[in-house]
């Protein structure tokens, strides 16, 4: 049987790279590619493969929050995020959303392939650096720090809404993407700061860069 595959990242580069390495093995395919996770989605849900690896941080999209929507339009479609973050946190996020796999790039060349497989195989796949401990961490912190604003107190749409705000779109551009009104986008954008406690679009960048919604700098 051969194991269809689909690549997510915004970087060209670590996906021909990531296809290289797949394709070394003559079971797996390599049968799309996307640069943001709103594409992935779309991609996975008219193919659909049977692996789909996500970047953790994509455009439109995040890896998060699309492998939610996969998992829940695709379940049979295995995802494995792909991530430079090893805290206890993004794993545990992670999970939750359906994912059965965590990468870190630091060892995907040498992990990727044994991953694909253990997903397909029906067993989860978590990285070689990611201890017992740490996801012991995860399970302890699933409840949140009383007090704290976290990404699940948000719906998966207010998600949505806020990773593309603090990427720059307008609401114009928000309600087009979601096809959605602009008075909607208005009201999930008013929703979700009133519940995170943030009253600017600064604050809300500096909450998505620290919850990994969006990379620093972007």
């Amino acid at each position: 049987m051969t194991i269809r595959v689909f690549l997510a990242d915004d970087h060209a580069v670590l996906r021909d790279g990531l296809r290289l390495i797949l394709e070394s093995q003559p079971d797996i395919r390599v049968v799309g590619e996307a640069a943001d996770g709103r594409e992935a989605v779309r991609q996975v849900r008219e193919l659909p493969p049977d692996v789909a690896i996500l970047d953790i941080t994509m455009a439109n999209l995040n890896g998060i929050e699309a492998a939610g929507q996969i998992a829940k339009h695709c379940p049979a479609v295995k995802v494995i995020i792909l991530s430079m973050h090893s805290s206890a946190e993004y794993v545990h996020r992670a999970l939750r959303a359906g994912a059965r796999g965590y990468l870190l790039k630091e060892s995907v060349g040498r992990e990727v392939i044994l991953a694909v497989r253990r997903v397909v195989a029906g067993q989860r796949y978590l990285s070689e650096r990611l201890s017992a401990d740490l996801l012991a961490d995860a399970a302890f912190r699933s409840d949140g720090v009383p007090g704290v604003p976290t990404l699940e107190q948000l719906s998966p749409r207010e998600r949505e809404v806020m990773q593309l705000l603090v990427e720059g779109r307008s609401g114009k551009e928000i309600a087009e993407a979601l096809d959605i009104s602009p008075k909607t986008v208005d009201t999930y954008r008013s929703r979700l700061m009133e519940k995170l406690g943030v009253d600017n679009l600064p604050a809300l960048v500096q909450f998505a860069v620290r919850n990994g919604v969006i990379a620093p700098g972007k």
